[in-house]
């Protein structure tokens, strides 16, 4: 292994990463016969097989699948070396692998902006995807950071507050509720509602809080995309729970009316995730603090005007003391 170069090693790592001589190749810029002959050598220096082939497909011997950890390790501790370098010239550069659940789209991209802005030298890949998925990565240890709409459950990842997260109730414009003050909540009963899918955190938080004012809606659809329930709102189908930052782009002053119901906004928040025993790069750290210290200044930019109805809760409870007291 001695005898085993850095650019072996790319080659290796891609070549197991897509199963495939000629994808590896694609990828490197480099010919098929190039990748192969890397390959053999280094299978050479190892002493042992790393790939067998069954059918077109390539697979990871025992000694193969040790190997690629050792590259992934390696190339992780260069990539580190590299920015700390960077770092230490003054400069942040390097890349920030960040993985988001899906509502997290609708704003994550505008936090970036600015971060991007202020560190050019800074490359992002980001993933848009579910729950499901961000807790399959995170097992994998496929990014630096994870961003996600409630505490992980996981003992082994530490996670952040950073963000307000309200959740608001979304009727179309000429819904009509639409443009009351101080609705009470018994008004949502047997009004036609969009429901998020099981398992959502939106639907676990809105069922907690109907069940707890005895409010029964009339579920006429269940969808697991916030878009698709905006375009159901906005067809005449019924009132929604989703989180303000799903009308980032279209504010208040489009075919959307937020509902003046108490007990609404539900204070929800966003939590920035890692694995608890990951050692952060310098530019995922970098990138930690600003979501910790910049995001709520930068999120105030571009977030619909919903302060009017910020006081409803205090208002709806110091209502139910009163009305307590007098019992």
């Amino acid at each position: 292994m001695i005898h085993a170069t850095l650019h072996q090693l790319k080659v290796f790592e891609a070549t197991a990463r897509h199963g495939s001589f000629t994808r590896a190749a694609e990828e490197l810029f480099l010919t098929q016969p190039t990748v192969s002959i890397q390959v053999k050598q280094l299978t050479k220096a190892v002493g042992l097989p790393l790939f067998e082939q069954i059918g077109k497909r390539l697979y990871l011997t025992q000694a193969g699948q040790k190997l690629l950890e050792t590259c992934q390790a390696i190339f992780e501790r260069l990539e580190q070396f590299e920015m700390s370098v960077s770092d230490l010239k003054g400069m942040k550069q390097g890349q920030l692998q960040l993985a988001v659940i899906t509502t997290a789209k609708y704003f994550v991209p505008r936090l970036l902006g600015p971060f991007c802005q202020r560190y050019p030298g800074i490359d992002i890949s980001l993933k848009v995807t579910n729950h499901q998925i961000i807790q399959e990565r995170m097992a994998d240890n496929q990014d630096d950071l994870y961003i996600i709409s409630q505490p992980p459950e996981q003992p082994d990842l530490k996670s952040h507050l950073f963000l307000e997260n309200p959740l608001i109730v979304l009727a179309a414009k000429n819904h009509p509720l639409a443009g009351q003050s101080n609705i009470p909540i018994q008004a949502l009963n047997d009004q036609p509602f969009i429901m998020r899918e099981p398992g959502s955190g939106t639907r676990h938080a809105v069922q907690k809080l109907f069940e707890k004012h005895k409010v029964a809606v009339k579920v006429r659809l269940e969808l697991g995309s916030n878009e698709a329930i905006k375009q159901a709102i906005a067809g005449g189908l019924g009132i929604s729970v989703l989180s303000q930052h799903t009308i980032v782009s279209e504010g208040t002053n489009g075919e959307f009316a937020v509902l003046d119901v108490e007990h609404f906004p539900i204070e929800r928040h966003w939590y920035v995730a890692h694995l608890a025993g990951k050692h952060l790069s310098v530019v995922a750290e970098t990138f930690l603090n600003y979501l910790l210290t910049e995001s709520h200044s930068v999120a105030q930019q571009f977030l619909p005007d919903i302060s009017q109805y910020s006081d409803r809760k205090e208002y709806s409870d110091n209502k139910e003391q009163d009305l307590l007291s007098k019992v």
